[in-house]
């Protein structure tokens, strides 16, 4: 038998970016405790001064919503929050909040602001945090960073930075494919192509190159990608042109053999995507795979360039889908 709910009306509010598992754990600890529930999400000027990176707010105020269809039986509302309280200090009709750990204090002040106004204190709800796969808070800015996903799980897990993995045969095909838009242009004037595929994805975050062809057009435009990543190799023949490497405030070096994504290629990325620095990574073997694990450990909202051969220029923001398609691919790898 369902216990009885403690509360009338319970407030929760947050930005509520990308919904996760913890959103959830707070929303449910919410419907629990109350008879009714309102949400108050963030909206789009508070959100966007946390970062450039976060949803609008009609996307998470309708990922609330969702949620709430399947798990509030009509208990859950959602509104948009103008300012930094909202009206938490001034209703009467509300007797609970909802907070985790580092915004309880905030309760505290909206509690003082409550005793001004001739009203009675929320009962404060302090629901604790879960931890992602690596052991840290499971949170929106984790997510954004490109480190887990919703449910917390890392997008490549510790076994798999320290392996090594073969590309099966079967996944030749599907490699080829451009994993992204494919803007065309005459290989001997790369900057066709990549002032095409600029143009049309304005730079909100971090930039990488891969490929000599890449990293040489860019520089000859005089745009430094954030991360180049180059072998010496274009279509399997040395690469003859020039890339000044002065350009970039750090080169590394990394070993991955065609065909393979070694630890050392894995750990040279986190690197270089964590750098405070320009950085280009010079590759021993080949570089060809080194898209999947960008996508893997880029933050949301990375721009990755490379070059498909006689085509043109693939160009692919950084986002859940693609670094849920990226695990599935290299998922499919043989690990040694």
């Amino acid at each position: 038998m369902a216990q009885p709910r403690k509360y009338r009306r319970c407030l929760v509010g947050g930005t509520f970016d990308r919904l996760h598992s913890g959103h959830e754990l707070l929303l449910r600890a919410a419907i629990d405790a109350a008879d009714f529930v309102e949400v108050w999400v963030s909206n789009d000027e508070m959100a966007n001064s946390k970062s450039n990176h976060i949803q609008s707010a009609d996307v998470r105020m309708e990922g609330v919503r969702h949620w709430a269809d399947s798990n509030s039986a009509g208990r859950l509302l959602v509104h948009s929050l103008e300012d930094q309280f909202g009206p938490a200090a001034s209703r009467d009709d509300c007797d609970a909040i909802v907070c985790t750990p580092e915004t309880e204090l905030m309760c505290s002040v909206i509690n003082d602001q409550r005793l001004e106004n001739g009203l009675k204190p929320l009962e404060i709800l302090v629901v604790p945090h879960l931890l992602d796969s690596e052991g840290e808070i499971l949170s929106s800015s984790r997510i954004r960073a490109g480190r887990i996903d919703r449910s917390g799980s890392a997008w490549l897990n510790f076994d798999s930075r320290k392996s090594i993995h073969l590309m099966p045969k079967d996944l030749d095909f599907e490699f080829k494919q451009p994993m992204g838009i494919l803007y065309e242009g005459p290989e001997e004037h790369t900057e066709v192509a990549l002032s095409a595929a600029l143009r049309e994805n304005p730079r909100t975050g971090i930039l990488v190159a891969v490929g000599d062809v890449t990293v040489a057009g860019l520089l000859e435009m005089g745009i430094t990608p954030d991360l180049g990543i180059i072998d010496g190799m274009t279509k399997r023949l040395e690469f003859t042109g020039e890339i000044d490497l002065a350009e970039f405030d750090f080169v590394i070096s990394a070993e991955n053999p065609a065909g393979q994504v070694t630890p050392s290629l894995i750990t040279a990325v986190d690197e270089a995507l964590h750098s405070e620095g320009r950085v280009c990574i010079n590759v021993e073997g080949e570089e060809d795979l080194a898209p999947l694990i960008i996508h893997l450990l880029a933050p949301l909202g990375t721009l990755l360039l490379y070059g498909q051969p006689s085509k043109g220029i693939v160009a692919r923001e950084t986002d859940e889908v693609v670094k849920s398609r990226c695990r599935s691919l290299l998922e499919r790898f043989e690990v040694i």
